[in-house]
C-alpha cells in the first residue's frame, strides 16, 4: 500500500486577552532647568525591550519614555523640555503553556495625565493596555491518494486552506535625513518632537518584504539668533526600503502589523558648520504572517472489498481566507477651546491616533466605529500663555462590507492615520479632517479530521456471510450512494450500473438493489 500525504503547516490562535497596567511616577525638575509654571504638552512612547515565558506566564519589560513640554513662572514665560524614563515589569498568566515566538504582543496608551505638584515636581499617571494574541503553528500529514490495493474506493474533499508559509517577528531600521528650509533659523536647541508613521505599506516580493511609508515630522526649537524666537517645523519623510525575508514571494497573502518601537532625532551641522542637518532612526516592529491561499483534495473516507481499511484521523483546525482588504475612511469635525483655555492666534501642528471603539459582524458585514484622538498645539493671543494645546475626537464609523461572516471568523484588524489636517475657523474654533487607513485580514475557522494513516486488516468473513447477497433498499434522508455502497460492501459504480441510474439521481425514496461485492483471496 502506498499512501500519498501532503504536508500542511496550519497556523490557529488559541485565543485572545487583554490586560491593563497603569504608571504612576513623580519627576522631579532637574536643577538646569527653571521652575514650572504650566504644563503645555505632554506625549508618552513605550517600549517594550524583553519578553519572557515561563509555563503559563508571560513577562513584559521595557521602559515608558514621557516628555513633557512646559512653561516657567517667570516674566518671560519661556518654554521648556522635560524628560522622564520609567522602567515597568509586568505579568500576565495565560492558558496553556506559552512559548515565546507564539506571543504576540501589542499595547496602546489608553491615557496619560501630567500635573504639577509643586513648581519642582510633576506627577505622571498613564494607563496602558496590552493585547496578547497566542497562536499555535502545526503541521498535518495529510492522506491524499492511495494507490496498491484492488477495488479502493476513495472518498475526497476539497478545502481552500490558508497554508502558513512564513510566521516571525523582525525589526525594520530605518534612518532618514532632512535639512532646515532656508527660511527657517538654525536649530539651537530642540523643545519638542513628535514623530508619527503615516501611509505605511508592506508587500511580499521574491525574498523579502517591500516597504514604504513616511514620517510625519514635527520639530518645536529655539533659533540659534536671539530674535528668532520659537520656530517650529513639520515636514512629511517617505521612506522606502526592504527586509530580508527568505519565505517570501509575491504570490503570497501576508497579514504585516507594525508598530513603532523606537524613534530618535539627532541635530547635526551641515557643510557650512550650521546645526541644519536632521538625523531621524526609527526601529519598526513588524510581525510577520505570510500564507498561500491553496485548494488541496484530501481523503475523507475510504473502504475496500478486498481488505477492511481502517483509517487513522487528527482533528484539527484550518483557517480559510474571507477578505483581505485595504481602504480609507474620511474623518470630519471641529475642534472647540473650553471656556478656560486661551484663544487661537495660529495653528503650529497637529497629531492625532486612531482608537477603535467597536468592531461588530452585521449582516452586511463588519461595523467599524471608532475615533481620531487630535491635539493641536497652537499658538495663543495671552501673553502670559504664549502656548496651548487643544484636543478633540473626530468619530468616524465604516461598513465593510463582505460576506460568510460568522461566529466562526476571526479578524485582525491595522490601521494607520494617513492624513491629518486643522484649519483654524476662529479663535475658539478648529475645523478638523483626517483620512485613516484599514487593513482588514478576516479568515473563517472550520475543523476537518484528517486522514493521517491507515489500517489494513483481514476481512470479517463471518459479518460478510451473514449479509444477504442481493438486497432491496429504499433511500433515506441523509443517504449518499457513498454510504450505503460502504454498508453493503460493493461500490457506489457497481450500484449505478446495476440500477442504471447516475448519481445525481440517488434521492430519499426511490429503490435500489444491491448486490454485495466481496473479493476474497
Amino acid at each position: 500500500m502506498d499512501l500519498l500525504k501532503k504536508n500542511i503547516r496550519l497556523l490557529r490562535e488559541n485565543g485572545s486577552t487583554t490586560d491593563q497596567m497603569t504608571l504612576e511616577e513623580d519627576c522631579i525638575v532637574p536643577d538646569s532647568l527653571p521652575d514650572a509654571g504650566k504644563i503645555v504638552w505632554k506625549k508618552a512612547m513605550l517600549n517594550v525591550d524583553e519578553i519572557q515565558t515561563e509555563d503559563s506566564r508571560i513577562t513584559l519589560n521595557g521602559q515608558w519614555k514621557v516628555q513633557i513640554l512646559y512653561q516657567d513662572d517667570t516674566q518671560e514665560h519661556r518654554i521648556h523640555r522635560l524628560e522622564e524614563t520609567i522602567p515597568f515589569q509586568e505579568s500576565r498568566m495565560l492558558e496553556g503553556k506559552v512559548r515565546k515566538e507564539n506571543v504576540q504582543v501589542g499595547w496602546e496608551l489608553e491615557d496619560i495625565t501630567v500635573s504639577l505638584i509643586n513648581s519642582r515636581k510633576v506627577s505622571i499617571r498613564g494607563l496602558i493596555t496590552f493585547v496578547f494574541h497566542l497562536e499555535e503553528s502545526k503541521e498535518i500529514q495529510a492522506a491524499v491518494e492511495l494507490h496498491g490495493i484492488a477495488d479502493v474506493s476513495i472518498q475526497k474533499k476539497e478545502l481552500e486552506l490558508l497554508e502558513l508559509k512564513e510566521c516571525k517577528k523582525d525589526i525594520y531600521r530605518l534612518k532618514e535625513s532632512l535639512t532646515l528650509p532656508s527660511s527657517k533659523s538654525t536649530i539651537r536647541t530642540i523643545l519638542w518632537d513628535s514623530v508619527q508613521l503615516r501611509g505605511i505599506e508592506v508587500r511580499p516580493e521574491d525574498g523579502k518584504l517591500s516597504i514604504r511609508g513616511e514620517l510625519f515630522l514635527f520639530l518645536l526649537y529655539e533659533g540659534e539668533e536671539e530674535q528668532a524666537g520659537l520656530q517650529w517645523l513639520e515636514s512629511a519623510v517617505p521612506f522606502q526600503g526592504n527586509l530580508d525575508c527568505p519565505g517570501a514571494g509575491a504570490d503570497l497573502v501576508s497579514q504585516v502589523e507594525v508598530q513603532m518601537e523606537h524613534c530618535s532625532i539627532e541635530v547635526a551641522e551641515d557643510y557650512d558648520g550650521e546645526k541644519r542637518q536632521l538625523s531621524i532612526e526609527a526601529a519598526l516592529g513588524m510581525a510577520i504572517h505570510l500564507y498561500e491561499e491553496e485548494r488541496a483534495g484530501i481523503l475523507t473516507d475510504i473502504y475496500s472489498p478486498v481488505k477492511e481499511l481502517v483509517p487513522g484521523r487528527e482533528i484539527s483546525q484550518y483557517e480559510s481566507l474571507v477578505a483581505k482588504s485595504s481602504f480609507r475612511i474620511k474623518a470630519g469635525g471641529k475642534g472647540r477651546l473650553t471656556a478656560t483655555q486661551p484663544r487661537i492666534l495660529q495653528v503650529c501642528s497637529s497629531i492625532g491616533t486612531v482608537k477603535m471603539d467597536d468592531v461588530r459582524i452585521t449582516e452586511k458585514g463588519l461595523m467599524l466605529e471608532g475615533a481620531v484622538m487630535v491635539q493641536v498645539l497652537y499658538l495663543s493671543s495671552d501673553d502670559k500663555n504664549p502656548y496651548a494645546v487643544m484636543e478633540a475626537a473626530v468619530p468616524f464609523q465604516q461598513l465593510a462590507s463582505m460576506e460568510q461572516l460568522d461566529e466562526h471568523c476571526r479578524f485582525r484588524i491595522q490601521n494607520h492615520l494617513e492624513q491629518l489636517g486643522v484649519n483654524m475657523l476662529d479663535s475658539e474654533t478648529a475645523e478638523i479632517k483626517a483620512t485613516v487607513s484599514m487593513e482588514l485580514f478576516v479568515v473563517k475557522e472550520q475543523q476537518e479530521a484528517f486522514i493521517t494513516d491507515i489500517e489494513i486488516r483481514e476481512m470479517d468473513l463471518r459479518k460478510i456471510q451473514e449479509m444477504p447477497g442481493i438486497v432491496g433498499y429504499i433511500v433515506q434522508p441523509g443517504d449518499t450512494l457513498w454510504s450505503i455502497a460502504k454498508r453493503y460492501y460493493t461500490t457506489p459504480e457497481r450500484i449505478c450500473q446495476l440500477n442504471q441510474i447516475e448519481e445525481k439521481e440517488v434521492r430519499p425514496g426511490i429503490g435500489l438493489i444491491i448486490v454485495k461485492t466481496v473479493l476474497l483471496n
